[in-house]
Formats: C-alpha cells, sequence, structure tokens
C-alpha cells in the first residue's frame, strides 16, 4: 500500500449517507441500536452454544461461526460509519480504507461458504439421517471452516493486490458511508478493466459455488420431504430448513445486487440502502432467525440460566 503515496491524493472522504445534521443525529442513534443489539444477540449465541453441550452439534458449530461472522462483519463497519455521523471528520487514510476493504472481502466470502456448509449439514441431517454423526464428523466440520477462510483469504489477497494497483489523482471523495469495491472504482484515474474483471471472477466463482452446493442440497431435501407420509414429519423437516432458508433469502438477494454488476450500474441511492441492509441489520436478523424459532436454543437459555441459579446458591 505504500505505492499510495505516488497519488495526488492524500486520504479519502466518506461522505455518508446524507447531509442533513438532523438526519444523522437520527441515523447515528439507530445504527448504535443496531450495533449494540448485533453484539450482544451474536456474542450471546457464541456464548450460549459455548455453554451448553447439547448445542455442540454440527449445526449450532457452523452457527457459531455465522454468528462471529456477523459480529466481525458489523464491526469492521459500523463504528467508523458511527464516528462519521457523530463528527465533521469524514477522512479516512488508503491504509485504513483498503484494511476494511480487505476484512470485508474475506467476511463475505467466508460467509458464502459457510451458508453452503449449513446447507449440506442439514442435507446429510435429513436425507441420510442414520450415518449423520460419522458424515458430519468433528473433523469435516473443522476441515469445512479452515477451507472457506483459507479459499476467501487467498481471494481477498488478490483482490486486494488488483486494487492497490490503480492510481486515485483527482478526486478523493467516496459517495459512500465505508470504503466500498464500486464507488472507489469510480474515483480511479486509471484503467480499472482487469481490476473488475477479477473481483467478478472471485465474486461469480463465490456465489456459484455456494448457490449450487445449497441448490443441490435443497432439492434432494425437497424430494426427501416429499416422501415422508406424515404432515408432522413434513413440518418438523421444514422447519429445521426454513431460518437457514431465509438468511440464504436476505444475503445472496442483497450482496449479489450490489456486486454482481458492473461498475456502469452503479447507483448511489439503491447500492446504499442495500449495502446498509447488509453490512448493519442483517448481522443484527442473523441470531434472531435462527433463535426465535428454534426450540433448541429457547431450551439450551433455560439450562443455561438454571445452571447459573443453582451456583449462586
Amino acid at each position: 500500500m505504500e505505492r499510495r503515496n505516488d497519488t495526488n491524493v492524500p486520504n479519502f472522504i466518506l461522505i455518508g449517507l446524507t447531509d442533513s445534521e438532523v438526519i444523522q443525529r437520527f441515523l447515528f442513534m439507530l445504527f448504535l441500536l443496531i450495533y449494540l443489539i448485533t453484539i450482544l444477540g451474536n456474542a450471546g449465541m457464541i456464548l450460549l452454544i459455548h455453554l451448553d453441550h447439547q448445542l455442540h452439534t454440527p449445526m449450532y458449530f457452523f452457527l457459531s461461526h455465522l454468528s462471529f461472522l456477523d459480529l466481525s462483519y458489523s464491526t469492521v463497519i459500523t463504528p467508523k460509519t458511527l464516528e462519521n455521523l457523530l463528527t465533521s471528520n469524514k477522512n479516512i487514510s488508503f491504509k485504513g480504507c483498503f484494511t476494511q476493504m480487505f476484512f470485508l472481502f474475506i467476511f463475505s466470502a467466508t460467509e458464502f461458504f459457510l451458508l453452503s456448509s449449513m446447507a449440506y449439514d442439514r442435507y446429510v441431517a435429513i436425507c441420510n439421517p442414520l450415518h449423520y454423526p460419522v458424515v458430519m464428523s468433528r473433523r469435516l466440520c473443522c476441515a469445512l471452516i479452515t477451507l472457506s477462510y483459507m479459499i476467501s483469504f487467498t481471494e481477498s489477497l488478490i483482490n486486494l493486490l488488483f486494487m492497490n494497483s490503480l492510481n486515485f489523482c483527482n478526486s478523493n471523495i467516496i459517495y459512500h458511508f465505508f470504503c466500498d469495491l464500486t464507488p472507489i472504482l469510480a474515483l480511479s484515474c486509471t484503467d480499472t478493466h482487469d481490476t473488475e474483471i477479477m473481483i467478478m471472477i472471485c465474486g461469480s466463482l463465490d456465489v456459484m459455488v455456494s448457490l449450487s452446493t445449497i441448490s443441490l442440497s435443497y432439492i434432494s431435501i425437497l424430494s426427501t420431504i416429499l416422501k415422508i407420509n406424515s404432515s408432522s414429519g413434513k413440518r418438523k423437516a421444514f422447519s429445521t430448513c426454513a431460518s437457514h432458508l431465509l438468511g440464504v433469502t436476505i444475503y445472496y438477494g442483497t450482496t449479489s445486487f450490489t456486486y454482481l454488476k458492473p461498475k456502469t450500474s452503479y447507483s448511489l441511492g439503491k447500492d446504499q440502502v442495500a449495502s446498509v441492509f447488509y453490512t448493519m441489520v442483517i448481522p443484527m436478523l442473523n441470531p434472531l432467525i435462527y433463535s426465535l424459532r428454534n426450540k433448541e436454543v429457547k431450551n439450551a437459555i433455560i439450562r443455561v440460566m438454571q445452571k447459573r441459579e443453582v451456583s449462586k446458591k
């Protein structure tokens, strides 16, 4: 990143979502509330899964990593956004901006792979329940998580190197509330074609591999569920997948809308709304989606609270 000193702009300026001070104060309170709920929800989910031994299963192993990703994802974006809303200092250094992008690359790509691993877990649980403990071993779960992080890190490093080859000579104003790909590419005074192609290739491969795994898993799951004779059995099978399907739909919808399109299709208003949703709202919603209608999580909360009461006596 040292080569950034060769450009004519010393840093970037994040314009944010609005110029109105009244709206900025409102957004500050709203985003702060969302961030606090995100921390409590995801940290609470991780802690609960760690404390309750009955949740030490592959599904909750993946869910704890999803909570970690959501917590990390939101932390990369929200604190700086809150600072920009509260103060007049909108500057962010080149290193700070590119570091933010690097971790966003990692966490977003890892979440794609993690969601596909969770789909495979549901496939084995419903379509091959007798072999579930053997197939979804601790070793396989750890291997899937490790591979997800390794691939995401490698792709993120490649994308960052391509981004670092760009020069910014004219404007340093980013019309966004964080260092996102599209508005930064739009600022470059050099040809961004190769960089855009590489980012599109990495993003498309992530989505295609993940979406293919999820689609094939749920096609098999649906086929198996339709063969179940009892309606209660069908409802139980569907309920184990409903939360994951909802999370997949929301995450894929917003990220694909934002990133899987050319730079010329960038729309400030629409992209900012979508970005708020997947960087702040989804990390807040995921713990709620996976816990509110989950009896195992509710029972785990009761068991942990009862243990605490017993330990106090």
